[in-house]
């Protein structure tokens, strides 16, 4: 049994604590906005947030996240609401096929936390991690520039 904060809720999940963080939120959890991508932690599609930091849930084994807090696409706004972020993107249209999003949008969120008004170079610069195979990056950075609006 594993214990931690998972979007503000404490939880306790049976899943190995070897095995990737991403399985316990997906499969136990049933949290399915955090994707595999290419399970070495370097597409983005898994990013989450850990104890405030960015973090690739795909290659963090769960027993590192034990007693953390643990903050997934679903979890950036409280309630019903959407987080600054998710909002711009569906205003700017940022979206395409939107696997990559909700990576995109952890990233995002935790940019702006660290740094309410990042500059254009910021953005780009947080957001290298995250790969989109359909060519949305411009879009997605003005969607964070607009945000931080």
């Amino acid at each position: 049994m594993t214990r931690l904060t998972v979007n503000g809720t404490p939880v306790e999940v049976t899943t190995d604590p070897q095995a990737p963080l991403l399985d316990a939120l997906r499969g136990e959890l049933g949290l399915a906005g955090t994707r595999f991508g290419c399970g070495e932690g370097m597409c983005g599609a898994c990013f989450v947030l850990l104890d405030g930091r960015v973090a690739a849930a795909c290659d963090t084994p769960l027993s590192a996240a034990a007693g953390g807090a643990v903050v997934t696409v679903e979890g950036l706004a409280p309630g019903d609401e959407a987080h600054p972020v998710q909002r711009a993107i569906l205003a700017e249209q940022a979206g395409q096929c939107g696997y990559c999003l909700s990576g995109m949008m952890v990233s995002a969120a935790a940019l702006l936390a660290d740094e309410p008004r990042p500059s254009e170079e910021a953005v780009v610069a947080a957001l290298d991690r995250n790969l989109c195979r359909c060519g949305v990056h411009r879009r997605i950075v003005r969607a964070v520039l607009r945000a931080a609006e």
